[in-house]
Order: C-alpha cells, then sequence, then structure tokens
C-alpha cells in the first residue's frame, strides 16, 4: 500500500481580509481538471433542474471597495489507519492478487456495472494478469456514486458519500492508486440538529487523545442534550450481550428490527427516537421499525473498536472523475477495457446451461471465458435467465430489494451561516443526513453561496411525486430546522436552483432475515459470478460491502482459473466437432 503521508494535500491554509471581521471555516479554491469523456456524457435522466428567476444578480465576485470573504482552508489530516486489523487484512487481500502466479493464457472476464463492485472486479482482476471487459449501461461511471453536470459546470451527485475510517478496502484501494490526497478529513464528531431547539446542534466528540472504545464511550458520556444519564445506562446495559457475544451474537440479531430489540433489550424509546431514527436512515434509508438490528451492531462494532473508525472524509470532488477515472485508468493501463453506453438485453446460454455470451441492445454479443454481473440485485433479477430461477442460490434473491432514495441539491443565493463543515444528521422526519458542500468539499466551494446536499428518506411514498413536490417538502423540513435563515416562502434564503435525483432502487433494504439470502460471489453456475454489496461480505450495503465484493469476486475467479480454463478448452473442442 503506498502511503500518501498523513497531511492530506488539500490541507493548506490560505486566509484574507472579511467584511465584519468574521472567519468562515470552510473549503477550498475550485481546481478541477478537463473532464474526461468516460467520466460523463452529459446524462439528465436521472436528475432534473430547475432554475428560480431573480431580480437582482448575484455577485459573486467582490464589489470596489469591499474586501472578499476571508476563508481558512483547513482540513484535519488523515488518520492513522494502517496498524488496525482489518486495514491489514483488507491489504493482505489486495496484494495477494497482486502477487498471484501470472497466468499463461489470461482470462478474459466480461464484468456487467460500472458501479464500484465491477470497478473493484475489474481493477483486482487486471492486478492478477488477466484481461476484464468492463460494461457500464449508461455513459458515466460509478453506478451509485454516478454524478453529472449541469449547463452551468455545477455537479449532482446519486448520493451524500461519505468515506469512514472503518471501510479498510477503500482506504486501502485509494492508497493502491496514489489518491489518498483527495479524501478530506473532518473533524472526528457526530453531529445532530435538533429539531426542539431551532438552530442548534448537539455533538459528539470524539478525542484523539484517548484509545478505542474510550472515546467513544467518552463522546456518548459527554453528550448530554440527546440523552439522559438513565438513557445511557440503560443502552450500555442493553449493549452488553452483544459486547459479550461477539460476532456469533450479532449474526443472531438479524431477525430483529431495531425497534424490536431495543425494547427486547429494555432500552428506552426515547434511545431509539433520539440516536438510532437518524442512524437507521443514515445507513439504510429506512427507519428502525424496519432496519435489521444486526446492521446497527455491526455499524457500531466497527465505530468503537477502531479509534479512527467513525471518522469521516469528503471526495475533493466529483466521485466520476476523482475516483472512479483512476481506477478505469488503472484497468487500462494493465489491458483491460472499460465500455460505456453497453446495456445487457440477455445472458445468453450454452445448452448445459452455462453463459455462452451477453448480449447488449445494440445487437453486439460479449464472449468471455467468465462473466460477472455487478449490477445492483434488482437488475440482475430482471435478467436472469428462466432455467436458473429455480435454483435455490437465485431464489433467495427474491428477499433481497432495492430501496427507494432520492438526493437533493439546492443552491441558495448567499452563504448559510448555521452549518458545519462537516456531515450533519438532519433528525427530520423526511430528510436523513446533509451537507454544505460549498464547505465541505474542494471542488464544489463557494464563499458567496451555499449548495445544500441532502438525502431524503424513508423515500418510497415520495419516489413518484414530482420534483416540485419534493422541493417544497424538503423545505418546509428545513425551515423548521432553521428558522432564522430558510422559510418556506423564500422570503430569506432564496433557491437559484436545484437538482433532485431519484434512485427507485439503490442498496438493498436490511430487513430481518434476508441474511441468509445473501449470495455468495461464486455462482452454482460454472463460470458465473457475482459483486455488489448485497452479496456476501461484513460491510453490508455500502461503499466498503461494494469494493470487497468486487475484490472476494476477483479472488474466486483467480482461484478458479484452471477450471476455467479448463471449460474454455472443451468448449473448443466442442465446437470444432461441429
Amino acid at each position: 500500500m503506498t502511503i500518501g503521508g498523513f497531511v492530506s494535500a488539500a490541507n493548506l491554509s490560505c486566509q484574507s481580509t472579511l467584511t465584519g471581521n468574521q472567519t468562515l471555516r470552510c473549503g477550498f479554491l475550485n481546481n478541477s481538471v478537463k473532464t474526461n469523456a468516460l467520466a460523463f456524457g452529459g446524462c439528465e435522466s436521472m436528475g432534473h433542474i430547475l432554475r428560480i428567476p431573480h431580480t437582482k444578480a448575484i455577485r459573486l465576485r467582490p464589489r470596489k471597495g469591499v474586501s472578499p470573504l476571508q476563508v481558512v482552508c483547513m482540513d484535519f489530516p488523515r488518520p492513522e489507519l494502517e496498524n488496525t486489523v482489518n486495514f491489514l487484512e483488507a491489504a493482505y487481500l489486495s496484494s495477494s492478487l497482486r502477487a498471484s502466479a501470472r497466468p499463461s493464457k489470461p482470462l478474459t472476464v466480461v464484468i456487467a456495472g460500472a458501479g464500484l463492485a465491477g470497478l473493484s472486479t475489474a481493477k483486482y482482476l487486471a492486478d492478477a494478469g488477466h484481461k476484464p471487459i468492463l460494461l457500464e449501461s449508461r455513459d458515466v461511471l460509478g453506478g451509485k456514486v454516478a454524478a453529472w453536470k449541469d449547463d452551468d459546470g455545477d455537479w449532482y451527485e446519486t448520493g451524500l458519500h461519505i468515506f469512514f475510517g472503518a471501510y479498510p478496502n477503500v482506504q486501502n484501494l485509494f492508497g493502491e492508486l496514489g489518491i489518498d490526497d483527495r479524501l478530506q478529513w473532518k473533524e472526528h464528531s457526530m453531529i445532530f440538529a435538533m429539531p426542539n431547539k431551532p438552530g442548534e446542534f448537539s455533538r459528539f466528540d470524539f478525542p484523539e487523545v484517548l484509545p478505542a472504545p474510550l472515546n467513544g464511550i467518552w463522546a456518548i458520556l459527554k453528550n448530554n442534550e440527546m440523552l439522559t444519564w438513565p438513557d445511557k445506562v440503560k443502552f450500555a446495559i442493553g449493549l452488553l450481550p452483544a459486547m459479550l457475544g461477539g460476532q456469533a451474537y450479532v449474526e443472531a440479531q438479524d431477525g430483529l428490527t431495531v425497534k424490536e430489540w431495543m425494547r427486547k433489550q429494555g432500552v428506552p424509546d426515547r434511545v431509539t427516537d433520539e440516536v438510532f431514527v437518524a442512524m437507521s436512515k443514515a445507513l439504510n434509508f429506512i427507519n428502525p421499525d424496519e432496519l435489521s438490528m444486526q446492521c446497527i451492531l455491526i455499524a457500531l462494532n466497527r465505530f468503537l473498536q477502531e479509534k479512527n473508525g467513525s471518522k469521516m472524509a469528503f471526495l475533493d470532488g466529483n466521485p466520476p472523475e476523482r475516483l472512479c477515472m483512476p481506477i478505469v485508468d488503472h484497468i487500462q493501463s494493465l489491458g483491460g477495457e472499460v465500455r460505456l453506453n453497453s446495456r445487457i438485453q440477455k445472458i445468453e446460454l450454452n445448452n448445459d446451461g452455462t453463459v455462452k455470451s451477453f448480449l447488449l441492445n445494440n445487437g453486439n454479443m460479449i464472449e468471455g471465458d467468465a462473466y460477472v454481473f455487478a449490477t445492483p440485485v434488482d437488475i440482475l433479477k430482471l435478467l436472469l435467465p428462466e432455467n436458473w430461477k429455480e435454483i435455490p442460490y437465485f431464489q433467495r434473491l427474491k428477499k433481497l430489494v432495492g430501496v427507494p432514495v432520492i438526493n437533493v441539491h439546492i443552491w441558495f443565493d448567499r452563504k448559510l451561516k448555521n452549518t458545519y463543515d462537516h456531515l450533519l444528521f438532519s433528525r427530520s422526519p423526511l430528510l436523513s443526513v446533509y451537507a454544505d458542500m460549498s464547505l465541505t468539499c474542494k471542488e464544489y466551494y463557494n464563499p458567496n453561496q451555499s449548495m445544500l446536499e441532502l438525502v431524503f428518506a424513508p423515500a418510497e411514498e415520495w419516489i413518484s411525486c414530482s420534483d416540485s413536490d419534493i422541493i417544497d417538502a424538503t423545505m418546509n423540513e428545513l425551515a423548521r430546522l432553521f428558522p432564522d435563515e430558510i422559510s418556506t416562502d423564500q422570503s430569506k434564503a432564496k433557491i437559484v436552483k436545484y437538482h433532485v435525483v431519484k434512485t427507485p432502487r439503490s442498496v438493498y433494504k436490511i430487513v430481518p432475515d434476508c441474511e441468509p439470502c445473501r449470495p455468495l460471489q461464486r455462482s452454482p453456475i460454472e463460470g458465473f459470478y457475482l459483486a455488489g454489496d448485497y452479496t456476501k461480505q461484513k460491510y453490508l450495503a455500502s461503499m466498503e460491502g461494494a469494493v470487497l465484493s468486487g475484490k472476494l469476486c476477483a479472488q474466486a475467479i483467480v482461484q478458479d482459473y484452471e477450471l476455467l480454463i479448463a471449460r474454455g478448452q472443451t468448449r473448443l473442442a466442442q465446437a470444432s466437432v461441429y
């Protein structure tokens, strides 16, 4: 693993004079590079824009005699992650693929889906000496981390993406690509809006001087605004079985929702309402009465057992260019291919039920020695061949269903004051997490205007609503949370424009009893594999889960090398007979 230093390249400091002697701690000047054609194609299919006319033009340049806004550009140093067990385990898996014996005949592996799972699969197969052909149906890379550029040059994304210290495979991937400095690390805190105290926030601050789990325990004990001491004691007692029972206990809780588990353990409903509604929506876009408790326990385990597990970073720009393109460049440098606008119409089968080829919408047939589906599970189920559907491995996929989510971007005519350079938990019935991306992200930085990116969840009842209805509902929630700056009639901060991105089927819905339905990456169909966060790996529905699933898929294919070569030779021999 290449370590790019503990201080990010974006960890700079620049100051200028500010009107009113105020200081705004925030992001950076925009220095994005020219867009690569593979990164996006101007696609508007996933998002919509509305521009609001103004009687007064917005001044983006300082007026004569008025000093520019003072900006303190400071991110936090990259935390020490390399000594954790999970990081070392992830690094070993990466190195084992790079160091695997060079194949005498590299496999051609056809992969459907250029999200993080497909990109990861292709990257690690290329590392192992094979030739991946990565097919993406759309004209943009990234899948659930895709983003588009509007006519003004502003980016809007599929989701608000946070990179945790407890993402060892993602952190290794950044290091392997030499792009560690593209993560902008924030202070080690979790910050919650206070709906009962509009305009105020409550913080859980993790002290750097304490090791895990003491830093997390300290953060909880020091916060007296959201949880009372009796709440904390009862919650701690409720967690004892999980701490003592280890992984076996955690896995056994898959049959209970968060709400059911809390009540069973005698934890007051107030703890669920104050903390775990926000946490459930942040983790899986659903409420505690639906989410499996296993998901919460896994997250708590990662956050409490690793000192920097809950520390957060933002990517310094749009994901297709800043994260996906370096992976594509790496794949292509090793002889692999990445093709956009290559939608799969059908999985063609041989007489023995194995895959013959992927038939594309344009009529082309793509053949290989092995095949991988790295799309969301719902797309796989739509394209599953009829004679595979009765196989138990595929039958169990019926329980796995993508959860709808909506990502909202609102550009305002002014800089909002009541915000942070951090991820914020809204604790709103309609909103999950949000961030002022004009503060948190280098490429999106703007000293004069805020751009809020908000996750609208749960979204099931809203996914079919109009964009204007969703924006109205979002503004109602923001006005309730921050009445001094935002009002529903826009008499205060005014909307310049917005984008709404709807994903009807996002990550799989982590409801009780779905864990046994998650498939291994190696399917019972010889030469056919799966990758995606819904497949079996320990990080559930997340970017980390997607990247790890790709590594595990690549590992399975490398392990099956002799079998796949023999299968190819048999197929050629049979073809020559006919």
